[in-house]
């Protein structure tokens, strides 16, 4: 099978351990992009090409020079607004994504010297264990978080427009509307793509339905959230915010949100882990033996008709 190769902005030894690259290069005719001229690499390469590994724009005039076209494999790991999907839909084309107590407060008192030791230190704190947690968003990411939070014991509610209450109870969570998620958990964790209905979701209206001293965890993309009603709410004490994820990244190093106090920051760590990201190459190369086989790719994210042009996420960026 020929698979033309180009998934940058990731590279190789993101994806692939040399075992999987040993394997991926064995197994299929790989014909590989670097750094040539992509127009005239893609028209000489794609009228052979049955498996697309790559997020490089694919409109109808691209697909129509690759007849042979298989699938399509987003190693970058999101669906974004620059491939026909009505036409790969109509030609049967794969398109496949594949795909983690008061700290804030101590953390910057320690580094004062104002800590605090052992019960006068936990006043604030709470614990997760037995508590109230909502999850926006029960799709890949939420399900994960969902089975980390097993031993805890939590009363899990979910909120996701996309799916319908039986099916998240089947899933062995509490279906609730946005509102009443925000207005009844003491940890709120933010996990859903973004789509053009839920920019900006968590915002000033939102935040004010929390109760006192909750956590809100931003764990998916940024523009799920109005970042200056969370800095807000987060500076006024009134929640805990933690963030994984921001509107520009890397943050200025002048960005006044780094002074935001009751917020914990993570620069964008959750997805970017060695083993997390070689997950992508295992499940590419169990999706592409299917597709090889005649049959239909399981282990990866499957782009639906129904929803795909929703989606909003913004392309990795390595530069």
């Amino acid at each position: 099978m020929r698979v033309l190769y180009d998934p940058e902005p990731r590279t190789t030894d993101d994806i692939f351990s040399p075992k999987e690259l040993a394997a991926f290069r064995d197994y299929y005719q790989v014909t590989e992009w670097r750094g040539e001229d992509r127009e005239a690499f893609y028209a000489r390469h794609l009228p052979d090409t049955e498996i697309l590994i790559s997020q490089q724009p694919m409109d109808a005039t691209r697909l129509a020079f690759a007849p042979k076209l298989k699938a399509i494999f987003n190693v970058e790991t999101n669906f974004l607004p620059n491939i026909d999907y009505e036409e790969c839909f109509r030609r049967g084309i794969h398109v496949l994504a594949s795909l983690a107590r008061n700290i804030h407060g101590e953390h910057a008192a320690f580094l004062r010297g104002q800590e605090k030791w052992l019960f006068d230190g936990n006043r604030e704190s709470e614990l997760l264990a037995g508590s109230t947690v909502g999850i926006i968003g029960f799709g890949d990411l939420g399900r994960a978080l969902h089975r980390l939070l097993a031993p805890f014991h939590c009363r899990v509610q979910a909120h996701d427009p996309w799916l319908p209450p039986g099916h998240l109870k089947r899933l062995g969570v509490e279906p609730v509307d946005f509102d009443s998620l925000m207005k009844n958990n003491r940890f709120i964790f933010v996990m859903a793509a973004i789509t053009t209905a839920n920019k900006g979701l968590i915002d000033a209206h939102a935040l004010s339905l929390m109760q006192p001293g909750a956590m809100l965890l931003l764990m998916s993309r940024a523009a799920a959230a109005d970042f200056s009603a969370l800095t807000e709410a987060a500076t006024s004490g009134r929640i805990r915010v933690a963030s994984d994820v921001f509107p520009t990244e890397p943050l200025p190093q002048d960005d006044p949100i780094r002074q935001t106090p009751n917020m914990l920051f993570s620069p964008h760590r959750a997805g970017a882990l060695t083993f997390a990201l070689r997950e992508i190459g295992t499940r590419v190369l169990e999706d592409m033996d299917l597709v090889s086989k005649g049959l239909p790719p399981v282990a990866c994210r499957r782009a639906e008709r129904e929803t795909v042009a929703m989606m909003r996420s913004k392309p990795v960026d390595r530069s």
